[in-house]
């Protein structure tokens, strides 16, 4: 069999904000079906690289690239990295009054489908990550909708709900999560989506992210801490600070992050409180 191929490379990224330069010539690849996650302090930069990766209209790349499956990722506009397959799964939700979540997903999944494949009206396979098929009715997409908010824990009556009105902290991470799953990305960036997530929460999104690992997708996760990571699995882990990695290993560096810290990486705890750009 041969190895899975690559789908992200990063090469010697660099990006600003506001002028200031916050990631420092960043380089890593994710190869098909793997999960990949960067750790570090508060205002390491981890933020910044997967925006600018989804294409953030307000940072700037000022050097290096970044090739997705085949092309070149920086050369395209945001609306065209979704449709290649990338997702970004946002730190801190939007609210978007007057807009039922039900609606939101079911427009996203037709942007989607119509932009991924025009010719061939596909059906996104929930639970096979295929694209073949025809174009899901408003019912079927419904059931659909329902069977991932069960899988979730997540009250069908959000479906009703202005998207992330009301929603509590878990809530909005958790329907983050039920859009992956419903657009079935190639490639999800996961940024924070276990912060502010209590422990029952937090278990039920780390299933949502389990039962999205396949050959045909793969994710980055940006996190603080160690304890989405001992519930999803990572098969690398870099660590990021001041803007560059400065370390890379298997799952087993999360735990001696974890364990002690990022005081080796010379961070002390006044810089981490004083660092505002992550």
């Amino acid at each position: 069999m041969a190895p899975p191929s690559p789908l992200l490379t990063v090469s010697d990224l660099h990006v600003s904000v506001g002028g200031k330069e916050v990631v420092r010539g960043v380089s890593f690849q994710i190869k098909e079906g793997e999960i990949h996650a960067v750790m570090g302090p508060n205002g390491s930069g981890k933020s910044t690289l997967v925006n600018a990766l989804m294409g953030h209209p307000l940072l700037e790349v000022t050097g290096g690239s970044a090739v997705f499956g085949g092309k070149d990722l920086l050369a395209m506009a945001a609306e065209e990295r979704a449709a290649a397959g990338l997702f970004l799964a946002f730190q801190y939700p939007k609210e978007i009054a007057g807009v039922t979540l039900r609606n939101f997903l079911f427009a996203a999944y037709n942007a989607q489908l119509a932009a991924r494949d025009p010719k061939a009206r596909p059906t996104f396979a929930p639970q096979s990550g295929a694209t073949g098929g025809r174009r899901l009715s408003p019912i079927k997409f419904k059931k659909m909708l329902e069977e991932g908010m069960e899988g979730l824990k997540m009250d069908p009556a959000f479906a009703e709900r202005s998207l992330n009105k009301g929603f509590s902290g878990g809530e909005k991470k958790k329907a983050e999560v039920l859009q992956m799953h419903i657009l079935r990305p190639r490639l999800a960036l996961l940024d924070e989506t276990d912060s502010g997530l209590d422990i029952d929460a937090l278990k039920t999104v780390a299933d949502g992210i389990n039962r999205m690992r396949s050959p045909h997708f793969s994710a980055l996760i940006v996190t603080h801490y160690a304890r989405l990571l001992d519930e999803v699995t990572p098969d690398h882990v870099h660590v990021m600070v001041k803007g560059k990695i400065v370390e890379s290993g298997g799952a087993a560096l999360a735990q001696d992050l974890e364990q002690e810290g990022y005081a080796r990486f010379g961070v002390r705890e006044e810089e981490i409180s004083r660092i505002a750009l992550d």
